[in-house]
């Protein structure tokens, strides 16, 4: 069996959960491994662009009392539903990419992002009304100092959002699951969340929704629904996310998903699905150096291994592991499927 190299950090199991099993067979892996290789996983919702500007902060400005970032290295990123493609790619899986871009140089150094990762830019509409949203971090000793943003949040127009379904609907036929990623940037109308879900239950293949709770409860029918604790409990009206079986059915009946994966930072993970099943996966979180990309990398895991034919729990373990090695880097920097091999080793 294959077991985690680092002992899980101790968490508060929630309500009436039973902790999962962490182990999995070594053929189990390496076979759901090699038919994700062979399958293709769409993702569409909010492309950004990361930009990275890395340097040594020394002194303070004589203008303001604020630091003084000595530029010496700038890189760039795929974001948002860009980096859950890279993280599907760089799982070695094929993926097609749906999402919206401005007429800009931003649009120019998203697509040569996507393109180190062997990521497709071809179903990126261009919409010259709107800037590609940018993130850039200002980062100082591997800590970030500052962030701004260049973005346009608006709903894409009735127009725009029917070339989407159209991109939609031309591969929906020849992939194995569909992720909604969702920040709240203006793709994710609900025509498109609508025909995304209704796409993937008419060709029988899983979809994952990961959204911000400005649209919740648009995603109805989606088989499995990630949110995290603090979001959920957001959209719920609540001060805490549940936790309890009660609790977590009234959640998954108003939001209308199959299975609900509740993140807890480093608690874990919460899976509640059909028949009142509910188990508690601990959190494999060794060192939190930035937990940036890390529901990217969830999000993009959950689908990979559902597409290869793993049950739910299955994903969720394998995303556990994943977002681990995702919080314990500088950056965000996808994970590969060595990576998550290498962190797994053999019990005694």
């Amino acid at each position: 069996m294959f077991y985690l190299r680092a002992p899980l950090k101790a968490s508060n199991t929630p309500t009436q959960a039973k902790v999962a099993d962490l182990s999995i067979k070594r053929e189990r892996v390496e076979t759901l491994l090699n038919r994700a290789r062979v399958s293709r996983v769409a993702v569409v919702g909010d492309c950004m662009l990361d930009v990275y500007l890395t340097g040594d902060a020394t002194r303070i400005s004589s203008e303001a009392p604020v630091p003084v970032v000595r530029v010496e290295g700038e890189r760039v990123a795929p974001g948002g539903a860009g980096n859950v493609a890279a993280a599907v790619a760089a799982l070695g899986v094929r993926c097609e990419l749906v999402g919206v871009v401005g007429d800009d140089a931003a649009a120019d150094q998203l697509r040569a992002a996507l393109d180190e990762f062997g990521v497709g830019s071809s179903r990126l509409i261009v919409d010259s009304r709107r800037g590609t949203t940018t993130k850039t971090r200002v980062m100082a000793r591997h800590q970030q100092i500052l962030r701004f943003d260049r973005e346009t949040d608006e709903d894409v127009q009735d127009e725009l959002a029917d070339r989407i379904v159209g991109q939609l609907e031309e591969i929906s036929g020849s992939v194995k699951a569909i992720v909604l990623q969702d920040y709240n940037k203006g793709v994710m109308v609900p025509r498109v969340i609508r025909k995304a879900i209704d796409l993937a239950r008419r060709q029988g293949i899983p979809s994952v929704a990961d959204p911000k709770s400005g649209r919740f409860f648009e995603y109805s029918g989606v088989h499995l629904f990630k949110p995290s604790a603090h979001e959920l409990a957001e959209a719920l009206g609540e001060s805490s996310a549940p936790r309890d079986l009660e609790g977590l059915r009234d959640a998954r009946e108003r939001l209308g998903c199959a299975h609900l994966l509740v993140t807890l930072a480093d608690e874990g993970m919460i899976l509640f699905g059909p028949q009142d099943t509910l188990k508690h996966i601990p959190s494999a979180t060794r060192d939190v150096f930035d937990v940036s990309g890390a529901r990217d990398t969830v999000a993009a895991v959950l689908a990979v291994v559902m597409a290869a034919g793993g049950t739910e729990l299955e994903a969720a373990v394998f995303a556990n592991y994943a977002a681990g090695l995702e919080v314990d880097r500088h950056g965000i920097v996808p994970v590969r499927a060595e990576e998550i091999l290498a962190a797994l080793s053999l019990g005694s």
